[in-house]
């Protein structure tokens, strides 16, 4: 408790002084190149200024010129000196020295004031010279950091404007590859794929209220035409009642797919040890009454292919598709199913006889309520299953390819990682 008030203590001593830093970006650099400027400048100058001292000189330099006086003076002494043969008198002995010892300290005098005085200047010039360019610096880090930030601002504004009705912005920007144009690709990217999610949403809800109204209206209509009647028999109660049970059957099944594809498109998965080909023997064997009704050749070739995913997930995914190929498949048909493992994943293929499929159709029928009832005659699906096979897929970070057969049909394969908790943790 007393380190937790310690701590609260210093952080209201440090919130004026928050208040006080600004809030721009643009204005903080400005701030840190002007005082990055500030200290390089303030170094090289005291590395100047202590050169410069040490350079110059503190003593009289041997030789140095005197005054004219003390020159006058020291002749003097000379000319007494020079004749030999007499005595030097002690007066002017004491004068000589005297005259030296005043050369020598006025010499020392305007040495020192010399030094003191170039110094001053040097100083006072590049003090004068150091905060001019610190000046002249955070200008020009202002400006340097407008043009910098410039894409900053750019992606602010497209931000800023971008909504669910806006979405087709994009910055483009232009110039060196560098971790602002990075940010500004990684910002169209994301926009690109936000409006392609909007769309996707879009028509899948207009599609599911429509979808969804179809059994309503069914249900409707099949209860208001018994009830015109004036004394509805049991037999017509019955057909209704069909009728209505089989409509809210649909509406179960299309609910029950849309919260399926809700759950995978969420990508919140359980990381389970499961097998494929242990869930392709059951969906095959739930399958078998459907197949031998349409009298279909089924070829199959279950492997072991062990995997960790969401099991309810891919036994749906793997539901869906056997169900597309029986569905959609032609009397005396054939279905080939295929399980396994090849290097660090596992495999599930499946091909089936039926209608030609354009190549250019093949993508179009993994979306929500696409079906194929032109080609095929078959009306009921919901049109769900192909594309919660693909939410699976995706959920599980896997690839599935779908290519129409020269023949006929669909082939399909899905490749899944062998260990999907290793692949989300590297």
């Amino acid at each position: 408790m007393k380190g937790e008030g310690e701590v609260g203590g210093v952080r209201a001593l440090l919130r004026p002084a928050r208040r006080l830093w600004p809030q721009k970006v643009r204005t903080r650099l400005t701030l840190m190149y002007a005082t990055l400027f500030f200290a390089a400048g303030s170094a090289l100058l005291g590395l100047t200024y202590g050169l410069v001292a040490a350079s110059l000189p503190t003593q009289p330099i041997v030789g140095a010129r005197a005054t004219s006086q003390e020159l006058s003076k020291l002749n003097q002494c000379k000319l007494a000196l020079a004749p030999p043969n007499k005595p030097i008198p002690t007066s002017l002995v004491a004068e000589c020295k005297q005259a030296e010892a005043a050369y020598t300290a006025g010499t020392a005098a305007g040495l020192q004031a010399q030094r003191q005085a170039a110094l001053s200047d040097l100083l006072a010039f590049c003090l004068a010279g150091l905060a001019a360019l610190t000046v002249a610096s955070g200008g020009l880090g202002w400006f340097m950091s407008g043009r910098v930030l410039r894409p900053v601002r750019m992606i602010t504004e497209t931000a800023r404007q971008a909504s669910e009705q806006h979405l087709g912005e994009r910055l483009a920007l232009t110039g060196a590859t560098d971790e602002l144009k990075d940010l500004a690709d990684t910002f169209d990217g994301m926009l690109e794929r936000l409006d392609a999610a909007f769309a996707t949403q879009r028509r899948f809800v207009a599609n599911a209220s429509h979808e969804l109204r179809t059994p309503l209206t069914v249900m409707r209509t099949a209860i208001d035409v018994t009830l015109a009647k004036p004394t509805p028999t049991a037999r017509q109660l019955m057909d209704m009642a069909v009728r209505v049970r089989r409509s809210i059957d649909r509406a179960e099944t299309m609910i029950e797919a849309l919260l399926t594809l809700a759950v995978s498109d969420q990508g919140k998965l359980s990381t389970e040890y499961t097998d494929l080909a242990t869930w392709a023997e059951d969906v095959m064997d739930a399958a078998a009454p459907e197949i031998e009704r349409l009298g279909l050749r089924v070829d199959t070739l279950l492997d072991p292919a062990e995997t960790t995913g969401d099991p309810q997930l891919l036994e749906r995914m793997i539901w869906n598709l056997v169900g597309n190929a029986v569905r959609h498949n032609e009397p005396g048909g054939w279905i080939r199913l295929r399980t396994g493992t090849s290097d660090a994943a596992v495999y599930l293929k499946i091909a089936n006889s039926g209608p030609f499929i354009p190549d250019d159709a093949v993508p179009l029928l993994f979306e929500p309520f696409r079906r194929m009832e032109a080609r095929t005659g078959v009306h009921d699906g919901v049109g769900l299953g192909l594309s919660i096979a693909r939410s699976v897929v995706t959920a599980h970070r896997a690839t599935l390819t779908a290519r129409s057969q020269p023949t006929g049909g669909l082939d399909i394969s899905v490749v899944i990682p062998r260990d999907l908790a290793a692949e989300s943790h590297p």
